[in-house]
């Protein structure tokens, strides 16, 4: 059990903002919990899940958590869920709606924005959303500040009847910091009481609402110029003032301790009165925000021209003290610091690959050897990884479940040019019930000639191997119906002749199987059945080596992508034709290896083997 639930009331604790979180919610006497796991957010309910009297479940996508937490405040309960930033866009479509219905237990939305695309295909500012809700937003800078906004936040939605976002980064997510925390609080539940003029949400329903959304908007941006979590941090040096918001704070007050700071906790409605009172102490207002200038917009709206934004500081990335330092200093014409030399050097170059042994490969192995006639159409997974080398197999990855339709799309764009080529969408187990299921249908409804590849791996394996309705396990790990992949895509409209089920690790069936199935001009769909080598579910066997003296160099098996497998000596061999051979002779570290033996199908002179014979194992 984590140190978090173990501590005693008014305990200090070393917590990641994700960790203080899910202690606040708990405190707050919050009694359902949904999520679907995404980096940076995903350990919230992970850690959640640790605490007693809180019912907290792994939904199939973000719109079913956002709805799920919708029922339980509906129901009375305290509710929350939790999602990286792209999942809001799942789930906004229930969001919009009870940003205008309202709640009756506090409902909370917790949304990670991974700044700087650290593990995300976009980067998006989810203050956006409280503008375009109407709703407010609580911003935290560090784990103290995400534990008391969770707890307040459920407060402030109960006391003006609205969901509230708390917006968080990748650095308040996973940056650890000792956290004074509390006890929990009783919160009784009254039930879920009939009322279809506010729930059954008919445009009729909906109209009477709007004008109570509107008026609440402006208390809250009378809350929010009152409100303790913004405060004026003062400095000396009034050349310039700053007003931020999250972890950009920390960075400001790194970078210019004696400058005036607004620190603005209660960020949405943007307290336009307090940011007045600091502008008229100043000589430049500087508003530092990430990513997007949507305080700076708002401000200048608000009639404040003379401010300063994203015209010194960029739209992108983390604002750190070298960003921040270098363009306020040529700002105001002052030297740049003298910078700190080190000793150049050039690491060893190490792209993100598959695991020792990942399932995956052997499908993009194949795929590759059949590259020039297929075109491949990506999804977010692993298996994204797909694109890199040594497959180079994908052709597009936009956004979850987008490979049915893009692949779709593909099939109905064909040009003379490609009319010929085989379409082929690639898209994981957890990743097809979140959002691909939709997309299948659509293929088949519409008669598409795409092959569809669900490489199940019996994990949620990106985000840190969770469970979902696939792997038969709930979040707690406890025994859950397990999702029939073979039955689903049936009941989807596949015929059945057209469903293959597959072991990935035997790579002639695969190519065979894949070869066969783009070769029939109607929807077909190949389920891989391997688990995720790193989860409860993987047996490993015995590793593999080279025998150096049976190893011609021909490089098979380094191209099934495994790491295990590495170069060690290179050779360049002239043939009797006068081309010259590229010979690459391999090794197998075999602690690493876990004994998948798609290398050892790949070796044509047969030079890979047992590293333990079955006759020494024994």
């Amino acid at each position: 059990m984590s140190a978090a639930v173990q501590a005693k009331p008014q305990s200090r604790i070393l917590l990641s903002g994700n960790d203080a979180i899910a202690r606040g919610v708990w405190e707050a006497g919050a009694k359902v919990a949904a999520a679907y796991p995404g980096t940076p957010s995903t350990e919230i309910l992970e850690s959640l899940s640790l605490y007693p009297d809180l019912y907290a479940e792994w939904s199939v996508n973000e719109k079913v958590a956002m709805e799920v937490a919708i029922g339980g405040s509906m129901s009375g309960a305290r509710s929350f869920c939790a999602m990286k930033h792209v999942g809001l866009n799942v789930a906004s479509d229930a969001f919009m709606t009870v940003t205008v219905a309202g709640v009756i237990g506090g409902l909370v939305i917790a949304v990670a924005d991974d700044v700087g695309m650290s593990s995300s295909q976009n980067e998006q500012d989810s203050r956006f959303w409280g503008r375009f809700a109407h709703v407010p937003v609580l911003e935290p800078a560090d784990s103290q500040e995400a534990y008391e906004m969770a707890k307040y936040a459920f407060e402030l939605s109960e006391a003006y009847n609205t969901p509230v976002i708390l917006r968080l980064t990748t650095r308040v997510c996973h940056v650890k910091a000792v956290v004074q925390v509390g006890e929990k609080v009783a919160h009784d539940i009254g039930g879920f009481k009939s009322d279809a003029r506010r729930w059954v949400m008919t445009p009729a329903n909906a109209k009477g609402l709007l004008p109570a959304q509107i008026a609440r908007e402006g208390k809250l941006q009378a809350l929010a110029e009152a409100s303790p979590m913004n405060f004026l941090d003062d400095g000396p040096d009034k050349r310039v003032g700053f007003v931020t918001s999250g972890p950009a704070y920390m960075h400001v007050r790194e970078s210019f301790p004696d400058a005036p700071v607004l620190k603005l906790g209660f960020t949405y409605p943007v307290p336009v009165a307090l940011v007045e009172k600091l502008a008229a102490q100043v000589e430049h207002l500087v508003v530092v925000e990430e990513t997007e200038p949507l305080m700076e917009q708002e401000l200048k709206a608000a009639g404040l021209q003379a401010i300063h934004g994203k015209d010194l500081l960029p739209r992108l990335g983390e604002l750190t003290p070298n960003v921040l330092i270098p363009a306020i200093k040529t700002f105001l014409g002052e030297p740049l610091p003298p910078t700190t030399t080190y000793p150049k050097f050039d690491p060893f170059p190490r792209p993100p690959t598959m695991c020792a042994a990942c399932p995956h490969m052997g499908v993009y192995y194949s795929l590759a050897r059949m590259r020039k006639n297929v075109q491949i159409s990506g999804d977010i997974g692993c298996y994204t990884l797909g694109a890199g080398h040594p497959w180079n197999a994908l052709d597009s990855t936009i956004s979850m479940g987008a490979s049915m339709g893009i692949a779709l799309g593909m099939d109905k764009a064909r040009t003379e040019e490609t009319k010929d080529k085989a379409v082929v969408a690639v898209i994981g187990d957890s990743t097809f019930l979140h959002m691909g299921m939709q997309g299948l249908l659509d293929i088949v409804y519409n008669r598409g000639n795409v092959t569809v590849l669900i490489l199940d791996n019996r994990t949620t394996g990106m985000t840190g191997g969770q469970n979902h309705a696939g792997t038969g396990k709930g979040l707690k790990g406890d025994d859950t119906p397990r999702v029939d992949f073979a039955k689903l895509v049936e009941a989807l409209g596949v015929k059945p002749e057209r469903i293959s089920k597959i072991d990935p690790y035997v790579l002639p069936v695969v190519f065979k199987t894949i070869k066969q199935e783009t070769a029939i001009p109607e929807v077909s769909v190949i389920i891989t059945d391997r688990p995720c080598v790193l989860s409860e579910f993987y047996t490993k066997i015995e590793p593999y080596k080279v025998i150096d003296e049976d190893c011609t160099g021909c490089g098979n098996c380094i191209n099934v992508g495994c790491p295990a497998i590495t170069v060690k000596r290179s050779e360049s061999k002239v043939r009797p034709d006068g081309k010259v051979n590229e010979l690459k002779f391999t090794t197998i570290d075999t602690a690493m290896c876990t004994g998948c033996h798609m290398c050892v199908e790949s070796c044509g002179p047969k030079a890979i083997v047992l590293a333990k014979p079955a006759a020494a194992a024994e």
